[in-house]
Protein backbone atom coordinates (compact mmCIF):
# COMPACT_ATOMS: atom_id res chain seq x y z
CA UNK A 1 0.00 0.00 0.00
CA UNK A 2 1.10 3.80 -1.00
CA UNK A 3 1.45 6.40 1.59
CA UNK A 4 -1.47 9.20 0.87
CA UNK A 5 -1.52 11.55 3.60
CA UNK A 6 0.18 12.04 6.49
CA UNK A 7 -2.06 13.45 9.74
CA UNK A 8 0.05 15.03 12.27
CA UNK A 9 -1.46 15.43 15.65
CA UNK A 10 -0.60 16.16 20.08
CA UNK A 11 0.40 13.02 21.55
CA UNK A 12 -2.19 13.16 24.32
CA UNK A 13 -4.49 10.19 24.92
CA UNK A 14 -7.42 12.72 23.31
CA UNK A 15 -5.54 14.17 20.63
CA UNK A 16 -4.96 10.59 19.73
CA UNK A 17 -8.21 9.66 19.36
CA UNK A 18 -9.30 12.37 17.62
CA UNK A 19 -5.93 11.36 15.14
CA UNK A 20 -7.15 8.10 14.87
CA UNK A 21 -10.86 9.27 13.98
CA UNK A 22 -9.66 11.26 11.38
CA UNK A 23 -7.61 8.16 9.86
CA UNK A 24 -10.91 5.77 10.51
CA UNK A 25 -12.73 8.30 8.46
CA UNK A 26 -10.08 8.62 5.47
CA UNK A 27 -9.40 4.70 5.28
CA UNK A 28 -13.61 4.31 5.52
CA UNK A 29 -13.77 7.11 2.74
CA UNK A 30 -11.02 5.69 0.59
CA UNK A 31 -11.57 1.90 0.84
CA UNK A 32 -8.88 1.48 2.67
CA UNK A 33 -8.86 -1.69 5.16
CA UNK A 34 -8.09 -0.81 8.90
CA UNK A 35 -4.72 -2.86 9.20
CA UNK A 36 -3.50 -0.46 5.88
CA UNK A 37 -4.54 2.72 7.15
CA UNK A 38 -1.29 3.38 9.40
CA UNK A 39 0.74 2.93 6.24
CA UNK A 40 -1.84 5.04 4.02
CA UNK A 41 -2.44 7.60 6.10
CA UNK A 42 0.27 7.40 8.99
CA UNK A 43 -0.06 9.67 12.30
CA UNK A 44 2.98 11.34 12.79
CA UNK A 45 2.90 12.81 16.60
CA UNK A 46 4.27 16.14 18.42
CA UNK A 47 4.91 17.58 21.61
CA UNK A 48 3.88 21.01 21.86
CA UNK A 49 4.61 24.34 23.75
CA UNK A 50 1.88 23.85 25.70
CA UNK A 51 1.89 20.52 27.03
CA UNK A 52 5.46 21.09 28.40
CA UNK A 53 4.73 23.78 30.40
CA UNK A 54 4.17 23.77 33.88
CA UNK A 55 2.20 27.28 35.06
CA UNK A 56 -0.72 28.57 33.81
CA UNK A 57 -0.69 28.69 29.88
CA UNK A 58 -1.81 32.56 29.87
CA UNK A 59 1.19 33.58 31.56
CA UNK A 60 3.26 32.22 29.13
CA UNK A 61 1.15 33.55 25.43
CA UNK A 62 -1.82 31.67 25.85
CA UNK A 63 -2.55 31.69 22.35
CA UNK A 64 -1.79 29.10 19.61
CA UNK A 65 0.67 26.80 22.62
CA UNK A 66 -1.02 23.67 21.37
CA UNK A 67 -0.25 23.86 17.69
CA UNK A 68 2.89 25.72 17.30
CA UNK A 69 4.79 22.63 16.22
CA UNK A 70 2.05 21.66 14.59
CA UNK A 71 2.22 24.49 12.51
CA UNK A 72 5.50 24.23 11.79
CA UNK A 73 5.48 20.67 10.46
CA UNK A 74 2.36 21.60 8.10
CA UNK A 75 4.53 24.33 6.81
CA UNK A 76 7.58 22.23 6.05
CA UNK A 77 5.04 19.09 4.48
CA UNK A 78 6.36 16.89 7.04
CA UNK A 79 2.59 16.58 7.51
CA UNK A 80 -0.28 17.27 5.12
CA UNK A 81 -2.66 17.70 7.70
CA UNK A 82 -2.78 18.66 11.51
CA UNK A 83 -5.96 17.55 13.71
CA UNK A 84 -6.83 20.25 16.29
CA UNK A 85 -9.57 20.58 19.27
CA UNK A 86 -10.72 23.62 17.81
CA UNK A 87 -11.03 25.26 21.18
CA UNK A 88 -7.14 25.40 21.16
CA UNK A 89 -6.63 27.26 17.50
CA UNK A 90 -6.30 30.84 17.13
CA UNK A 91 -8.88 32.86 15.67
CA UNK A 92 -5.52 34.33 13.17
CA UNK A 93 -3.62 31.31 11.49
CA UNK A 94 -1.07 32.07 9.23
CA UNK A 95 -2.60 33.13 5.45
CA UNK A 96 -1.04 29.95 3.91
CA UNK A 97 -3.39 27.46 5.98
CA UNK A 98 -6.90 27.06 5.64
CA UNK A 99 -9.32 24.50 8.02
CA UNK A 100 -10.49 21.93 5.27
CA UNK A 101 -13.15 20.67 7.90
CA UNK A 102 -14.79 20.32 11.57
CA UNK A 103 -16.04 17.00 12.47
CA UNK A 104 -19.67 16.64 13.85
CA UNK A 105 -19.45 18.53 17.73
CA UNK A 106 -19.61 16.46 20.60
CA UNK A 107 -21.72 17.78 24.06
CA UNK A 108 -19.99 21.05 24.53
CA UNK A 109 -20.90 21.49 27.84
CA UNK A 110 -18.44 21.48 30.97
CA UNK A 111 -18.89 18.29 33.50
CA UNK A 112 -18.24 18.92 37.18
CA UNK A 113 -16.71 15.77 38.47
CA UNK A 114 -15.72 15.19 42.69
CA UNK A 115 -15.46 12.06 45.03
CA UNK A 116 -16.66 14.28 47.53
CA UNK A 117 -19.83 16.31 46.30
CA UNK A 118 -23.17 16.09 44.18
CA UNK A 119 -23.12 18.69 42.05
CA UNK A 120 -21.35 21.93 41.31
CA UNK A 121 -23.50 24.49 43.37
CA UNK A 122 -23.41 21.58 46.49
CA UNK A 123 -19.74 21.58 47.35
CA UNK A 124 -19.34 22.47 51.03
CA UNK A 125 -17.93 26.46 51.65
CA UNK A 126 -14.46 26.96 51.47
CA UNK A 127 -13.78 24.05 49.37
CA UNK A 128 -11.07 23.65 46.57
CA UNK A 129 -11.84 23.49 42.88
CA UNK A 130 -9.15 22.74 40.64
CA UNK A 131 -8.84 24.15 37.11
CA UNK A 132 -6.23 25.73 34.68
CA UNK A 133 -8.78 27.63 32.66
CA UNK A 134 -9.37 31.30 33.17
CA UNK A 135 -13.22 31.22 31.92
CA UNK A 136 -13.96 28.03 34.52
CA UNK A 137 -12.52 30.10 37.31
CA UNK A 138 -14.27 33.05 36.47
CA UNK A 139 -17.65 31.69 36.05
CA UNK A 140 -17.11 29.42 38.86
CA UNK A 141 -16.21 32.85 41.22
CA UNK A 142 -19.14 34.53 40.09
CA UNK A 143 -21.33 31.61 41.08
CA UNK A 144 -19.66 30.38 43.77
CA UNK A 145 -17.22 32.75 45.34
CA UNK A 146 -16.41 31.39 48.39
CA UNK A 147 -14.91 28.43 46.64
CA UNK A 148 -10.81 28.29 47.06
CA UNK A 149 -9.51 27.84 43.34
CA UNK A 150 -6.42 25.64 42.43
CA UNK A 151 -4.13 25.53 38.99
CA UNK A 152 -4.84 21.64 37.89
CA UNK A 153 -2.99 21.18 35.00
CA UNK A 154 -1.94 18.07 32.51
CA UNK A 155 -4.36 15.84 30.37
CA UNK A 156 -7.59 14.04 31.24
CA UNK A 157 -5.83 11.32 33.12
CA UNK A 158 -3.83 13.13 34.90
CA UNK A 159 -6.20 15.72 36.19
CA UNK A 160 -8.23 12.68 37.36
CA UNK A 161 -5.37 10.68 39.40
CA UNK A 162 -4.75 14.55 41.33
CA UNK A 163 -7.93 15.18 41.68
CA UNK A 164 -8.04 11.06 43.16
CA UNK A 165 -4.68 12.01 45.60
CA UNK A 166 -6.60 15.05 47.35
CA UNK A 167 -5.00 17.92 45.49
CA UNK A 168 -8.61 19.19 44.92
CA UNK A 169 -11.98 18.71 46.31
CA UNK A 170 -13.59 19.04 42.23
CA UNK A 171 -12.80 19.71 38.45
CA UNK A 172 -13.97 20.49 35.72
CA UNK A 173 -13.67 18.68 32.20
CA UNK A 174 -15.01 19.30 28.56
CA UNK A 175 -18.12 16.40 28.26
CA UNK A 176 -16.80 15.95 25.18
CA UNK A 177 -13.36 14.64 25.96
CA UNK A 178 -14.55 11.99 28.06
CA UNK A 179 -17.17 11.05 25.65
CA UNK A 180 -14.25 10.66 23.02
CA UNK A 181 -12.02 8.82 25.95
CA UNK A 182 -14.73 6.43 26.66
CA UNK A 183 -14.47 7.77 30.31
CA UNK A 184 -18.22 9.36 31.22
CA UNK A 185 -18.28 7.51 33.97
CA UNK A 186 -16.19 9.58 35.71
CA UNK A 187 -19.01 12.26 35.38
CA UNK A 188 -20.49 13.51 38.59
CA UNK A 189 -22.54 16.21 36.97
CA UNK A 190 -22.73 17.95 33.52
CA UNK A 191 -23.58 21.69 33.76
CA UNK A 192 -25.77 23.38 32.10
CA UNK A 193 -24.99 25.89 29.25
CA UNK A 194 -27.24 28.66 31.42
CA UNK A 195 -25.22 28.40 34.15
CA UNK A 196 -21.74 28.29 32.63
CA UNK A 197 -21.02 28.74 28.77
CA UNK A 198 -18.71 26.04 27.51
CA UNK A 199 -15.47 28.28 25.52
CA UNK A 200 -15.98 28.80 21.83
CA UNK A 201 -15.48 26.19 19.50
CA UNK A 202 -15.56 23.62 22.63
CA UNK A 203 -16.63 19.82 21.77
CA UNK A 204 -15.66 19.93 17.74
CA UNK A 205 -12.81 18.74 16.24
CA UNK A 206 -11.13 20.55 13.03
CA UNK A 207 -8.98 19.55 10.29
CA UNK A 208 -5.76 21.89 8.99
CA UNK A 209 -4.47 21.68 5.72
CA UNK A 210 -2.11 23.91 3.50
CA UNK A 211 -4.48 26.77 1.72
CA UNK A 212 -2.63 25.30 -2.18
CA UNK A 213 -2.75 21.25 -1.31
CA UNK A 214 -5.81 20.75 -3.61
CA UNK A 215 -4.88 16.91 -2.76
CA UNK A 216 -5.68 17.17 1.10
CA UNK A 217 -8.50 19.48 0.00
CA UNK A 218 -10.00 16.49 -2.10
CA UNK A 219 -9.74 14.01 0.85
CA UNK A 220 -10.63 16.17 3.77
CA UNK A 221 -13.66 18.49 2.69
CA UNK A 222 -15.93 15.26 2.52
CA UNK A 223 -15.56 15.16 6.41
CA UNK A 224 -16.83 18.48 6.98
CA UNK A 225 -20.04 19.01 9.21
CA UNK A 226 -21.96 21.83 7.60
CA UNK A 227 -24.00 22.40 10.92
CA UNK A 228 -21.11 22.16 13.33
CA UNK A 229 -19.11 24.14 10.58
CA UNK A 230 -21.93 26.94 11.06
CA UNK A 231 -21.71 26.99 14.82
CA UNK A 232 -18.13 26.99 15.34
CA UNK A 233 -17.72 30.13 13.10
CA UNK A 234 -20.12 32.05 15.03
CA UNK A 235 -18.41 31.46 17.81
CA UNK A 236 -14.67 31.78 16.51
CA UNK A 237 -16.09 35.53 14.76
CA UNK A 238 -16.89 36.60 18.31
CA UNK A 239 -13.62 35.80 19.78
CA UNK A 240 -11.74 37.24 16.87
CA UNK A 241 -13.74 40.61 17.73
CA UNK A 242 -13.15 40.05 21.56
CA UNK A 243 -9.83 38.60 21.41
CA UNK A 244 -9.00 40.04 24.51
CA UNK A 245 -5.80 39.39 26.35
CA UNK A 246 -4.65 36.12 27.22
CA UNK A 247 -6.03 36.83 30.66
CA UNK A 248 -9.78 37.45 29.89
CA UNK A 249 -12.53 34.70 30.11
CA UNK A 250 -14.30 34.94 27.34
CA UNK A 251 -17.68 31.77 26.81
CA UNK A 252 -19.84 30.75 23.71
CA UNK A 253 -22.35 28.65 22.14
CA UNK A 254 -24.16 28.55 18.84
CA UNK A 255 -27.13 26.34 18.30
CA UNK A 256 -29.11 26.34 15.34
CA UNK A 257 -32.51 24.75 15.25
CA UNK A 258 -33.93 24.76 11.48
CA UNK A 259 -33.21 28.05 9.69
CA UNK A 260 -32.41 29.78 13.46
CA UNK A 261 -28.90 30.47 14.54
CA UNK A 262 -28.59 31.20 18.51
CA UNK A 263 -25.54 32.64 19.44
CA UNK A 264 -25.17 32.94 23.28
CA UNK A 265 -21.53 34.93 24.58
CA UNK A 266 -19.94 35.89 27.45
CA UNK A 267 -16.77 37.95 28.72
CA UNK A 268 -15.82 38.14 32.35
CA UNK A 269 -13.31 39.93 34.29
CA UNK A 270 -10.86 37.50 35.68
CA UNK A 271 -12.60 37.33 39.11
CA UNK A 272 -15.77 37.17 37.94
CA UNK A 273 -17.35 40.23 39.66
CA UNK A 274 -18.53 41.46 36.21
CA UNK A 275 -20.16 39.86 33.50
CA UNK A 276 -21.04 40.80 29.94
CA UNK A 277 -23.28 39.02 27.81
CA UNK A 278 -25.50 38.84 24.14
CA UNK A 279 -28.07 36.36 23.21
CA UNK A 280 -29.11 36.87 20.09
CA UNK A 281 -31.16 34.84 17.11
CA UNK A 282 -30.96 35.16 13.37
CA UNK A 283 -32.50 33.34 10.57
CA UNK A 284 -29.96 32.01 8.29
CA UNK A 285 -30.11 33.12 4.38
CA UNK A 286 -28.33 31.11 1.33
CA UNK A 287 -24.78 31.82 2.89
CA UNK A 288 -25.48 30.53 6.12
CA UNK A 289 -21.35 30.94 7.14
CA UNK A 290 -21.18 34.42 6.15
CA UNK A 291 -24.12 34.90 8.33
CA UNK A 292 -22.41 33.18 11.40
CA UNK A 293 -19.29 35.06 11.25
CA UNK A 294 -21.27 38.50 10.83
CA UNK A 295 -23.50 37.61 14.21
CA UNK A 296 -20.31 36.90 15.86
CA UNK A 297 -17.90 39.59 15.18
CA UNK A 298 -21.42 41.73 15.95
CA UNK A 299 -21.86 40.50 19.22
CA UNK A 300 -18.42 40.86 19.70
CA UNK A 301 -18.05 43.89 19.20
CA UNK A 302 -21.03 45.52 21.11
CA UNK A 303 -19.44 43.73 24.58
CA UNK A 304 -16.42 45.09 23.74
CA UNK A 305 -18.39 48.10 23.65
CA UNK A 306 -20.23 47.55 27.02
CA UNK A 307 -17.52 46.55 28.89
CA UNK A 308 -15.07 49.27 27.96
CA UNK A 309 -12.12 49.66 30.59
CA UNK A 310 -13.46 46.99 32.71
CA UNK A 311 -11.83 44.06 30.58
CA UNK A 312 -8.31 44.29 29.08
CA UNK A 313 -8.84 44.39 25.58
CA UNK A 314 -6.45 43.39 23.15
CA UNK A 315 -6.96 45.47 19.57
CA UNK A 316 -9.82 43.45 17.72
CA UNK A 317 -8.83 41.60 14.34
CA UNK A 318 -10.96 42.89 11.20
CA UNK A 319 -13.51 41.47 10.40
Amino acid sequence: MQQVLTIGSRGSPLAMVQARQVQDLLAARSGTAKSDADTVFPIMVFKTTGDVLTGRLALSGGKGLFVKELDEALADKRIDVAVHSMKDVPTHMPEIFDLAAILPREDPRDAFISLTAKSFLEMPRGASLGTASLRRQAQAARLRPDLRIKLLRGNVGTRLKKLEAGDCDATFLASAGLTRLGQTDVITHLIAVEDMLPAPAQGAVGIQIRKDDDKARALIAPLDDMQTDIRITAERALLKSLDGSCRTPIAALAEITGDNLRLRAQALTPDGRESFTRDETIILSGDAKADAYALGYSLGMEIRFEAGAAIQWDMPEAP
